[in-house]
């Protein structure tokens, strides 16, 4: 079971953040500003949603605060520890003791070729546990966890459907005892009865083991339940971070209302007079002089990206908000 929880100790801390990749068009290198300048923290045993839509850079942040891309500025933290910088086998045996990542597509993340027990089993092998009898067991014993069977370790990933070769990336997760975890849209390719059986695993997983997640997608509904803070992101920026309840009572930028505007309601009343509201980057005419932009805390805790010229209207905006919330 979890011990006692500080839920003010940051574990994962994230600093400036910067991700490029050069790509080639018609013989010219053109820079692809996938992550750029982002910076947040993860809190003991929090659930950190990041959301944004596809292309956003969001599946980059959380593939470069592993490592599996190298970053190209800023800092990476883990328990004041640095995770940026060359990489040595230090540094891997850090991230590896103590970050596991939950991959998007639970078919491509598996080895169609490797059974469950040596898909799960690979990272106990790795971690000196040589005993093949001692390895299984461990992995039966996981597999239990996440809703599988015993039987179920001799198969392929083939022989499973979405929701258990899930089950099976948030086995291998887990089976190294990580204090970390990377969730990048676990539950995007699954059926949406299915994905509500994979967020309740991980929920119970994370009270039982005491897991501080990074949790990545663009559905904001799902978002909402899972999570306890919430970064939002846009071409490649965090525009907005806030607690969930936090968020959704005082959405302030406008890429934020835009998102919460798509979010269809089981009401058909209510649905058929929902109001989408669609966000044009071209409004907010940043530079790099006096008009650049930065975080704003513009409520407790409620931090905006946005210029100097545009701070006075969300201020105003709170204001009228919290007026409007005592009225009611």
């Amino acid at each position: 079971m979890a011990s006692e929880i500080n839920n003010n100790e940051v574990v994962l801390e994230v600093k400036n953040l910067v991700m490029h990749f050069k790509t080639k068009k018609r013989g010219k290198t053109h820079k692809v500003k996938a992550v750029d300048d982002v910076s947040f923290s993860v809190k003991r045993g929090e659930t950190f949603g990041l959301v944004g839509e596809s292309g956003c850079g969001k599946t980059t942040t959380g593939r470069t605060i592993i490592r599996l891309y190298n970053p190209t500025g800023g800092e990476i933290y883990f328990e004041g520890q640095p995770l940026h910088g060359r990489m040595n086998a230090k540094l891997r045996k850090l991230i590896t003791d103590n970050i596991a990542m939950i991959f998007q597509d639970p078919i491509a993340s598996l080895n169609p070729r490797m059974t469950v027990q040596e898909i799960i089993g690979e990272g106990l092998k790795i971690r000196g546990i040589k005993d093949p009898a001692e390895r299984h067991q461990i992995v039966v014993d996981m597999l239990k966890k996440v809703g599988l069977m015993e039987e179920h370790a001799t198969r392929y990933p083939h022989e499973f459907s979405g929701g258990q070769r899930q089950r099976i990336g948030i086995a291998r997760a887990l089976v190294t005892n990580p204090k970390v975890i990377i969730a990048d849209e676990p539950v995007s390719a699954l059926d949406v009865s299915v994905q509500a059986q994979v967020i309740n695993l991980l929920n119970d997983l994370k009270e039982e083991y005491g897991l501080t997640i990074l949790f990545i997608a663009h559905n904001l509904s799902v978002v909402k339940y899972f999570s306890d803070r919430i970064g939002i992101m846009y071409f490649g920026k965090l525009v907005e971070l806030a607690s969930c309840d936090e968020l959704f009572k005082y959405p302030l930028h406008p890429y934020t209302k835009a998102l919460l505007s798509a979010i269809p309601q089981p009401d058909p009343h209510h649905e058929r007079r929902r109001v989408r509201i669609s966000y044009d980057s071209s409004i907010h005419n940043y530079d790099e002089g006096e008009n650049k932009p930065h975080y704003f805390e513009v409520r407790p805790d409620h931090f905006v990206y946005c210029s100097d010229a545009e701070y006075p209207a969300y201020e105003a905006e709170v204001k009228e908000i919290e007026a409007s919330l005592k009225g009611e």
